[in-house]
């Protein structure tokens, strides 16, 4: 997921659900603790967990938007097809230009999730 060691991420929608090996191995990298819910510092990268049924996915994106450095990627963590909580791709691909941002990629990151990287578009040359 392209992490570095003192990086400082923001994880957003964590709950009994989410896959505890993929936070340990992220924490190891990093060598950092994850600011939860909101923070007064600017990070590095946010890991978004969402669900079918967590709200808005656009509303999630401008909040984390808000404590994003300009370069950072945006995570988006959902649930796999056939899943409890299952989110359409079509439904990240919608949201991100709402706000400003692009999708680069969709991983397999454990046994129940996938990651989508969203990161801010970047302004045309003139």
């Amino acid at each position: 997921m392209g992490f570095a060691k003192g990086e400082l991420i923001l994880e957003i929608g964590y709950g009994a659900d989410c896959d505890d090996a993929l936070r340990t191995e992220i924490k190891k990298i990093v060598a950092t603790d994850f600011h939860e819910n909101s923070t007064n510092e600017v990070v590095d990268a946010v890991l978004l967990w969402f669900r079918d049924g967590d709200g808005d996915l656009v509303d999630e994106l401008m909040d984390a938007m808000a404590y994003l450095s300009e370069t950072g990627p945006i995570w988006v963590l959902t649930p796999k097809v056939g899943r409890d909580g299952h989110v359409e791709p079509s439904d990240i691909q919608d949201a991100a230009p709402t706000c400003g941002l692009s999708q680069t990629s969709t991983l397999v990151v454990a046994q129940d999730w996938t990651a989508t990287r969203l990161v801010a578009r970047k302004a045309g040359k003139r």
